[in-house]
């Protein structure tokens, strides 16, 4: 084999010389890439101390953003929850770092109202979380799955973003035909929404987070999956959803008709409208954020799509692939903006948290690979979840493919647990710190409403 002519700032600058090439250089293959080096403590010192604390403590009012007064304060904060209890007794112990008195006071975050709830490491005396309500009774956890038990959302709270999301959906962007009300309502949005964002200081900041959460089902459900959905063409729907998220700058001739596409179907207006909401709210760079992380979404789907229409089961690791794009991490990237302040873009940027957003994500995904088997295994054709491709790739039963993926993502959420410890001892700055609580709040919230969503979810009877 001819091996490739020699390249780089040494053969470059040969050329340049008139020196000819070396006779016997000897080809070598690419290297492995170099691990990123992490400059957190050098990007935490470049902000200051005013300008964290003016981080860590901005609030952007949503009736000011809307047009009330600038500067406007925030309501006061929402009554004080309970803490998360500790890690079901059931499950191993985490990865995470000892932690010195002073910086588990730091992990624990700050002790004023709404933030009790926001911990990376447990207290002394945990409160125990509260009774479920009658509809909630009968779910349960998949035996062996590590997680963090939390209260029962404020029902105060739940009915009214309940109430508020569905008057959204109906009235100002059509979102379904009256025959899916008892879907809308078994998803249960709302309690979800309460559940996963303790620290939101009002409704209002819910209800971004809540129309999102929405629309970006709209868009699962009518073009890849349950309602219309097909792997078919879908590249073309998302691709144009997607400019409802991510403008469209073209000539003043074009501009009208793309305009009018936005309202061509459901996915689209809701798309369009929530954006709109968010977009009052967050600062460019956080907007910016959710359109990158919506685009990976949008990838991930596509993949799938892929090998739907191939017919084609991945090896498990491609598809472990696939879900680090396709999977929840639009949800809690927006913590911040849902909880009023807002995570410097410098510090969102490290490569120590993408890896602590990407693993949250990745095992709040695996979470729902596992409530939703039996649901997935009633629908028509081969529904690729990660005890599917488990047992098809690695040749094991439906069990024990299914107890493989609690093993997957009990180690995934170790994983999350360790490199959020250990960034959070690395850049000691306070919204960063409060954002990787808000992350861990979310993670466990997706459990609970997962858990707990009977309506939708039920375990295999593998026990």
């Amino acid at each position: 084999m001819t091996p490739p002519s020699p390249s780089g700032p040494v053969a470059c600058a040969r050329r340049a010389s008139g020196q000819p090439p070396p006779t016997e250089e000897p080809w070598m293959p690419a290297p492995e890439l170099t691990p990123p080096q992490t400059s957190l403590p050098e990007a935490a010192s470049h902000f200051g101390a005013h300008v964290l604390s003016d981080a860590a403590s901005r609030a952007r009012d949503i009736k000011a953003a809307t047009g009330g007064p600038p500067g406007a304060p925030l309501p006061p904060a929402p009554p004080a929850v309970s803490a998360p209890a500790p890690a079901h007794p059931d499950a191993p112990p985490t990865g995470a770092p000892a932690t010195s008195s002073g910086l588990e006071r730091i992990l624990r975050g700050p002790s004023g109202l709404g933030t009790a709830s926001l911990r990376l490491v447990r207290r002394e005396e945990e409160p125990a979380p509260s009774e479920p309500s009658v509809d909630t009774a009968e779910g349960r956890p998949v035996p062996g799955l590590y997680y963090h038990p939390i209260p029962e959302p404020d029902p105060v709270r739940v009915e009214e973003v309940s109430r508020r999301i569905k008057d959204w959906a109906l009235d100002e962007v059509a979102l379904y035909p009256e025959e899916w009300e008892d879907q809308f309502d078994g998803f249960s949005v709302g309690r979800y929404m309460v559940g996963c964002h303790p620290d939101a200081p009002t409704i209002d900041h819910l209800m971004l987070a809540t129309r999102l959460m929405v629309a970006e089902n709209a868009v699962d459900d009518c073009y890849c999956e349950d309602h219309g959905g097909s792997p078919v063409g879908l590249g073309e729907r998302l691709l144009l959803a997607h400019t409802a998220l991510d403008p469209l700058y073209t000539t003043e001739e074009y501009q009208p008709q793309w305009s009018k596409s936005l309202h061509a179907d459901a996915p689209r207006r809701a798309y369009r409208s929530a954006m709109e909401y968010f977009v009052r709210a967050a600062g460019p760079s956080q907007a910016d954020r959710l359109r990158h992380d919506m685009a990976r979404l949008h990838m991930g789907y596509l993949a799938e799509a892929a090998w739907a229409q191939l017919d084609h089961v991945p090896e498990v690791w491609e598809y472990l692939a696939m879900r680090q794009f396709n999977n929840f991490r639009p949800c809690p990237t927006i913590t911040d903006t849902v909880g009023g302040y807002e995570l410097p873009a410098d510090l969102h940027a490290q490569a120590g948290m993408q890896k602590v957003i990407a693993l949250a994500g990745n095992a709040t995904t695996i979470v729902n690979d596992l409530y939703s088997y039996t649901k997935e295994l009633d629908t028509p054709g081969q529904h690729l979840n990660l005890p599917v491709v488990i047992a098809e790739r690695e040749g094991l039963s439906d069990r024990d493919a299914y107890l493989k993926s609690v093993e997957v993502h009990n180690n995934l959420m170790h994983d999350f647990e360790t490199e959020a410890a250990a960034l959070a001892v690395a850049c000691p700055v306070p919204s960063l710190q409060r954002f990787l609580r808000g992350v861990a709040a979310w993670v466990d919230g997706n459990h609970h409403w997962h858990r707990s969503n009977t309506y939708r979810y039920s375990l295999p009877d593998f026990w």
